[in-house]
């Protein structure tokens, strides 16, 4: 068996940087979009509306109930198909958009919950009080609301967002070259020598990458929880 090579992390990891862009880019465009259909899915939650809250319910439930991987491979290798059947070819559409789709997808029944919670989290006497100096329903979200949902979200949104760094490199089984894909090309060129300095390598690039999140997550929500601390203890 051949012997590990420590010194050979530090060159993987300087093969793997260049790719760094393209999953990070595969999660800002799936919090974009994710986040914007969880929103929706959450104000149908917290609506009166039987229905709307009955569909939501619906998507949440089956989309999670979906492993990451197999929602993936639907998305590739069915969107074409359904969308062929209306006239749209996008065969020649790049595998990140398939991608972004499928964790948007999935994404979006998490931000779901996250949203809904931290939204029924803030006291609802705030709104009655709000409506009684004459503020509209829009002021009274923007600017009563808003804040305090935000704090309540941020730690689950950022454990959301560390899950989707981790589930976002299956992205690899279909063909897209990030900084996990590149790993699995450089175990198949060195023919399956090298792959646990490789994984190491991948490991710490993730570790990274989970660090500067949960940090700069928390020193978010430090700032943003000084006014609610500040009018608590008023």
């Amino acid at each position: 068996m051949r012997s590990f090579h420590p010194s050979y992390i530090l060159e993987v990891l300087i093969q793997l940087l260049p790719f760094l862009w393209v999953t990070v880019a595969m999660v800002i465009g799936t919090v974009f979009f994710g986040g914007a259909v969880g929103i929706l899915l959450a104000a149908a939650k917290v609506r009166k509306g039987r229905i709307t809250r009955l569909l939501a319910n619906i998507y949440i439930y089956i989309t999670r109930c979906i492993p990451s991987v197999i929602m993936l491979f639907i998305v590739y290798y069915g969107l074409p198909e359904l969308l062929l059947g209306f006239g749209i070819d996008i065969n020649h559409v790049g595998k990140g958009f398939f991608v972004i789709t499928t964790f948007s997808i999935l994404f979006a029944a998490n931000m779901a919950e996250v949203f809904r919670s931290a939204y029924e989290a803030v006291d609802k006497g705030q709104k009655e009080a709000a409506a009684s100096i004459g503020m509209t329903s829009w002021q009274t979200f923007y600017r009563i609301l808003l804040p305090q949902c935000t704090v309540v979200a941020l730690p689950n949104f950022a454990n959301a967002l560390v899950n989707l760094m981790k589930e976002g490199s299956l992205a690899y089984t279909i063909g897209l070259i990030d900084i996990m894909g590149k790993g699995q090309l450089l175990i198949g060129m060195n023919h399956g020598s090298y792959a646990l300095e490789t994984y190491l390598a991948l490991t710490i690039l993730y570790w990274v990458l989970t660090f500067v999140v949960e940090k700069s997550f928390g020193v978010l929500e430090k700032h943003l929880s000084k006014g609610k601390k500040a009018l608590s203890q008023a």
